[in-house]
């Protein structure tokens, strides 16, 4: 692969089939000589031992294309988006040097971010206070946390859903840091720096009821797959709090499924906004072959 031609990024939310698109793809690139190397961007699916849950390559899908971090952390651990950006770098320079086309894949926003830019992150918090604002968070409710944030910072508290539990939380974890949250209107710009490399940015779309069934269909085919018992063995071994953000863990932990699929529709219709508001993005329907337009972009690359 020249250093000039672009490494690929395929975006898109839970369930749209992202995987099977890339590995399309790489067949399609395999036959003009390509050697392609799919690297995951997704912030759950570095778990290892939860790979039903969140959707992982299967080990068929990872013989048809291999697949970069993904399964290599222990459940046990935390992990952030600081070092992922190492990892993702690594991989990605790695790949490029050794002729091969990356292809980034992934349904988290910012780790989608970390692997293509050199992206600036707050620092984490200090030992114990992440643990003591979840305490709270169960104690009282995500809206009561949001509304002390309205009173600390009204300008964050703006920025964020009264609902959205996991931005509430970072949010207070800066406050208490001494930084200041972004407000409203900041952070809605996908990229905080320049892209590390030449990147060819596809957002994968869907009918947002099209989508949503298969969302349910997707989740009872985790279940059935064994994801509850994914979950109870991960609950038991000790899961770490960034581990047991993964959708639908404590929904199973609680046997309700139902509820799994509500929060999943939800995440995915904020991957759907998010990725609406990406730069430099090309917006392809999934069910359009979305693998034919990328490979003439690929081919018969725009000026």
């Amino acid at each position: 692969m020249a250093a000039a031609e672009p490494i690929i990024a395929i975006f898109g939310p839970t369930g749209v089939g992202k995987t099977s698109v890339a590995i399309e793809l790489a067949e399609r690139l395999r036959q003009r000589g390509e050697d392609p190397v799919a690297i995951s961007a997704d912030a759950l699916q570095v778990y290892r031992g939860l790979e039903v849950l969140t959707g992982a390559a299967t080990p068929a899908e990872r013989e048809r294309l291999e697949h970069r971090l993904l399964s290599f952390v222990p459940v046990t651990e935390s992990f952030s988006a600081g070092q992922f950006a190492a990892l993702a770098h690594e991989e990605i320079d790695a790949a490029v040097a050794a002729g091969r086309r990356p292809i980034v894949v992934g349904g988290t926003g910012l780790y989608l971010q970390a692997a293509l830019t050199d992206l600036e992150l707050r620092p984490p918090p200090p030992p114990g206070v992440r643990e003591r604002i979840l305490r709270e968070v169960e104690e009282r409710g995500v809206e009561a946390l949001h509304a002390e944030l309205a009173e600390r910072s009204p300008g964050a508290a703006g920025a964020i859903e009264a609902t959205d539990r996991t931005r509430v939380v970072r949010a207070l974890e800066l406050l208490e840091m001494g930084e200041e949250p972004a407000p409203a209107g900041e952070g809605s710009r996908l990229w905080t720096a320049e892209l590390r490399r030449p990147t060819l940015l596809c957002g994968l779309t869907m009918e947002r009821e099209r989508l949503y069934a298969q969302i349910d269909a997707r989740v009872d085919a985790m279940v059935a797959a064994g994801a509850a018992d994914e979950v109870r063995r991960a609950d038991e071994a000790g899961a770490s709090s960034t581990a047991r953000k993964a959708l639908g863990f404590d929904e199973l932990l609680r046997g309700d499924i139902d509820a799994m699929k509500r929060r999943t529709r939800n995440y995915a219709k904020r991957q759907l906004t998010w990725m609406r508001r990406l730069e430099h993005a090309t917006l392809l329907d999934a069910e359009a072959d979305p693998v034919s337009w990328l490979d003439r972009q690929l081919v018969f690359p725009r000026h």
